[in-house]
């Protein structure tokens, strides 16, 4: 026998696994339902690789996992027939390549989180030390020979090859329990464990157990001299009985095998005969979740096509729903129910990721490939049934408002993908949107309830994006939309710019962006009158304020929608509004080609009854050639890009205007700004200009 080999744990394997044995869990009995499931993981890779190499299965043709029980070694062992590790699996899978999901799931315990998720991190062999002290797993893979891995979580384990193997095929861990642990040693709670959290798992489960029989013997002769006298008392039976030979009655202790997962998949069974109870127990087995699932659709397709479907949505979206390397649903695919695969991307879209749940077809063949599968025009019915149901179990979680807002603040992200991305289910996709507004700041509103709202004359829908709602509620663009009294949503989370992108109107009303070029507020022939007045007086002030800031600009113009402000930056209707620019700006892989023609040229619009406005407008008609006018100009474009959500592409320039405003509104002699000014050639010069128009710039 070759010798031991010894390997060292990866480090956050090891820090993983100090975690659980040195921390106090109460809820250590998950262990079971962990180890089950990756046995039952095990299974369903040696079922799909048999569909193809029938020999697999010829050694042993049961697929079963085995639970027994020793109290005298007080060891636990859990036996699969399943896939089984070579030895690189078994060096990379238990020890050396730590999953994706290790460093997560301590930062989650340590920030409170219940031991019961590490299911959900894809480290669930390590939950085996919560209750034992040394773990020994035996395993045979059908190409390699056995082996057997050992360790006792001292930083290191052990690998050895052996020469008296158990296992036909598959794996046989051992547990040694901890002192404080051997109630997992008793029958009763083994099996109240499997009924909990393993009692829908596809394959039979198996508890060795102890039972007590009753067997007849004969007594022997002194036995049977005792019992003739105690049966002088009785009456003697006639003939025969007599000349029998006596026997006893005694119990004696065997063992068998004893089945626990008799259910049948609750999934094949009518909605009405399932309870919720029995559909929670069966959305925590398939999900490893510990809370209860928010929603349920069990449904049933016949007809040309056949498929029945269990589909639920988790009370809380998992940690990782947009990770781009995520498995991209949780569908597990039936035939005929026997499990296919779980990877399906062809049976659900993206944006529903987060539904769990099965889908067993009667039409699909047994035999199928991975990549015949994708093809598969079954899948494509499948596919569009499914979301036509998860749609309609959407629609039933709205009709309970704690419950809607348990699915929007988890799920909003995907409803709005949904909206971006499937062009089919777009308007009922609408109807599940919920934003805050001007009218309804601290409850979400419907884009329905919007338009029942909305004034008679008004025929668009208004929003406005941006990084958060105190921003936007304060958003100068608003300004004459509040006068007027038009309410506007707010759209504050990245993705509903491109929500927006695709989502043009709903019934019939279009959505307009209140920072973008092409907002007309005029009502009447008097307002579009006063508006054609202000463009004619201003004119001339438009014209010089945009030869003052060049490029930076595209035009001025006289806005409609300010009544305060004196001026806004507005971007092109098809172009990117300043939000999105700031979102494209912070892509750390972004093509920085797709800018110079997204980004729109700016459009300032300034508020002709703005008393700065105005006074500016009379600076420029007494002296065109004014200084003060374009270190003014340069300041309100400066301002006007912070208030519309852009970000200053030379910042030191608007601190130096800044600074040197300041030392006007103090007074500072004018020899303290000469001796500064020699340093910012760039900035035009503010010398030489009466007291009293320097206190009006003031």
């Amino acid at each position: 026998m070759a010798e031991k080999e010894t390997y060292e744990f990866q480090a956050e394997i090891n820090q993983l696994m100090s975690l659980i044995i040195n921390t106090f869990y109460s809820n250590k009995e998950i262990f079971l339902r962990e180890i089950i499931s990756n046995a039952s993981d095990a299974l369903d890779k040696i079922r799909y690789q048999s569909l193809t190499d029938k020999n697999i299965l010829e050694i042993e043709p049961k697929l079963e996992i085995k639970i027994q029980a020793d109290k005298n070694t007080k060891t636990l062992s859990i036996i699969d027939t399943g896939v089984g590790m070579t030895k690189t699996e078994l060096i990379n899978n238990l020890g050396t390549i730590a999953k994706s999901g290790t460093k997560s799931f301590m930062e989650a315990l340590q920030a409170g989180a219940d031991v019961s998720m590490i299911g959900q991190f894809g480290v669930g062999f390590y939950s085996a030390y919560l209750v034992a002290d040394k773990v020994i797993v035996e395993t045979k893979n059908f190409n390699d020979t056995h082996y057997v891995w050992e360790s006792s979580a001292g930083g290191s384990f052990t690998i050895d090859k052996t020469s008296d193997p158990t296992l036909t095929r598959g794996t046989k861990l051992i547990l040694y329990l901890k002192e404080d642990q051997l109630e997992y040693l008793e029958e009763r709670r083994l099996k109240d464990l499997v009924k909990k959290h393993s009692e829908f798992i596809q394959y039979p489960i198996n508890l060795w157990v102890e039972k007590e029989i009753e067997k007849e013997i004969e007594i022997s002769n002194e036995e049977e001299g005792e019992q003739t006298k105690s049966d002088n008392n009785e009456d003697k039976k006639e003939g025969e009985a007599d000349e029998k030979k006596k026997t006893k009655k005694v119990k004696e202790i065997t063992h068998e095998w004893q089945f626990l997962n008799k259910n049948k998949p609750i999934w094949t069974r009518k909605p009405e005969e399932v309870s919720r109870e029995e559909y929670s127990s069966f959305y925590k087995s398939l999900t490893n979740d510990w809370e209860d699932h928010l929603a349920v659709k069990h449904f049933s397709i016949e007809g040309q096509l056949e498929f029945k479907a269990l589909l639920f949505v988790p009370k809380r979206a998992p940690f990782d729903l947009f990770e781009p390397k995520k498995k991209m649903n949780n569908i597990k695919l039936y035939v005929k129910r026997v499990f296919i695969m779980d990877n399906c991307d062809e049976i659900i879209p993206e944006y529903l990721n987060f539904i769990k749940g099965v889908v067993d077809s009667e039409d699909l063949p047994l035999n199928i490939s991975r990549e015949t599968l994708q093809q598969n025009k079954v899948l494509k019915v499948i596919r569009k049934n499914i979301v036509k149901k998860c749609l309609e179990m959407f629609g039933e979680i709205s009709e309970n408002k704690d419950d809607f807002k348990t699915f929007y603040e988890q799920y909003s992200k995907n409803i709005k993908l949904g909206i971006h991305e499937d062009t089919q289910n777009r308007s009922k996709l609408a109807e599940l949107l919920r934003y805050r507004s001007s009218r309804s700041q601290d409850e979400t509103t419907t884009l329905k309830e919007y338009v029942s709202r909305m004034k008679e004359n008004q025929t668009m829908i208004y929003y406005i994006t941006g990084e958060s709602q105190k921003t936007v509620e304060n958003s100068p663009f608003l300004e004459k939309l509040k006068q007027k009294g038009h309410e506007v949503l707010f759209m504050i989370e990245p993705i509903d710019e491109y929500c927006v992108q695709q989502l043009k109107e709903y019934e019939g009303k279009k959505l307009v962006c209140a920072s973008k070029e092409g907002l007309s507020l005029s009502e009447n022939e008097e307002e579009e009158k006063i508006k054609e007045e202000e463009k004619e007086k201003f004119e001339e002030l438009c014209k010089i304020m945009k030869e003052i800031l060049g490029d930076k600009v595209e035009k001025v113009v006289v806005s409609e929608r300010l009544s305060d402000s004196p001026c806004i930056l507005v971007t092109g209707e098809y172009g990117w509004s300043a939000n999105m620019e700031r979102i494209m700006k912070a892509q750390a892989l972004r093509d920085s080609s797709m800018s110079t023609y997204m980004s729109s040229r700016k459009t300032m619009e300034i508020n002709p009854r703005n008393p700065i406005i105005f006074e500016l407008k009379n600076r420029i008609e007494m002296d065109k050639n004014d200084k003060t006018v374009k270190d003014l100009v340069n300041l309100l474009s400066d301002t006007a890009l912070l208030t519309s959500g852009f970000s200053l592409d030379e910042p030191h320039l608007f601190a130096q205007r800044i600074h040197r405003m300041i030392k006007l509104g103090l007074s500072i002699d004018d020899e303290e700004i000469e001796e500064t000014q020699e340093k910012f050639e760039n900035i035009p010069s503010l010398d030489n200009q009466p007291d009293d128009e320097m206190e009006a710039v003031d």
